[in-house]
């Protein structure tokens, strides 16, 4: 049938809306984003990546997914890429708050839109809206959490994440807010870093538990994989279940399984999925309605074995 004879044959039934509705669907476009993260290595990243999978299907969008690998130039590379290709938006993790600063700054000239998650960038052309946990709050839970464990005082050491990456800045921040002002009672006998990795993290603490002569009382550790890899390094060195608390940041499947065991004490929960999928939302947001994008922050909290059913992947965790 003919446009002409269709429109005519519409009109005489009485169903012009049902046209408008038919012409509308045809010209429908179907967005296309961008989620670009530091490294996929990270159990972290995974689970954002199947949660923004799982969001983008609700929203009828395409999602592709780019892998920094670790390395801030490839991240710029493929985020300069993505202004290329044409996207309609892009959801950002930043490995570093500053090196992506340029090819983020590029994106805001091509307008397209961009909002960051987990991780933050500072110094842009124009401000950026960010999606993430609180992670100067969080660390300050970790603190506050040592604190209330051990009354009398503490010996602690801190691992601290990667350098040049928000989360390990702002955790850090964080975590000496609380105990600086105690410390005649808590001692940190050694900082250092061992950049979000559980093998350093376990070649670390290895290093430090030789070095020091005494076991602390307590871990803090920037992330879990860190803290599971210190764990490792206590059960390595025969120091008894316990002995020594450790405390991580994530809440990862295998860290509440740790929890659950008495290998861990406790971990930070920070809503990765409901990060990832807020982000997202207010990104097609925009794109469809043109509502104005917001800074969303969640509030982290502290998982122990009194709460374990509150951690957003607990059911991961066998």
């Amino acid at each position: 049938m003919s446009r002409r004879s269709l429109i005519t044959a519409c009109l005489m039934a009485g169903c012009a809306a049902l046209l408008i509705s038919s012409v509308s669907t045809a010209d429908a476009k179907t967005e296309r984003l961008a989620l670009n993260v530091p490294n996929m290595a990270f159990p972290f990243f995974a689970f954002m990546r199947n949660q923004a999978n799982d969001e983008a299907r609700k929203l009828k969008v395409d999602l592709f997914l780019q892998d920094g690998q670790g390395s801030s130039p490839k991240q710029s590379s493929d985020l300069r890429n993505t202004i290329t290709q044409g996207v309609d938006g892009i959801v950002l993790v930043p490995n570093d708050v500053h090196a992506l600063v340029p090819a983020v700054n590029e994106a805001l000239q091509a307008n397209i839109p961009l909002v960051t998650v987990d991780r933050r960038v500072v110094g842009t052309s124009k401000p950026v809206p960010h999606v993430g946990a609180d992670n100067v709050a969080g660390g300050r839970a970790q603190g506050e959490w040592v604190i209330k464990k051990f009354p009398n005082g503490a010996k602690i050491l801190f691992l601290r994440g990667e350098p040049g990456s928000s989360p390990a800045i702002d955790r850090a921040e964080g975590f000496y807010a609380v105990i600086k002002p105690a410390a005649d009672k808590y001692k940190v006998l050694a900082d250092q870093t061992a950049n979000f990795h559980r093998d350093q993290g376990m070649t670390v603490t290895q290093n430090l538990l030789t070095s020091l002569g005494t076991l602390p009382d307590v871990i803090v550790s920037s992330n879990d994989d860190m803290a599971l890899g210190a764990v490792s390094a206590l059960q390595q060195s025969g120091v008894p279940k316990g002995k020594v608390a450790v405390i991580g940041y994530d809440a990862l499947p295998e860290a509440l399984q740790a929890i659950r065991n008495g290998d861990m004490a406790a971990t930070v929960e920070q809503s990765p999925g409901k990060q990832v999928r807020t982000a997202m939302d207010e990104l097609v947001g925009l794109i469809r309605d043109k509502t104005p994008m917001q800074s969303v922050s969640i509030p982290p909290f502290v998982v122990d074995s009194s709460n374990l059913e509150k951690a957003e992947r607990i059911d991961e965790a066998k």
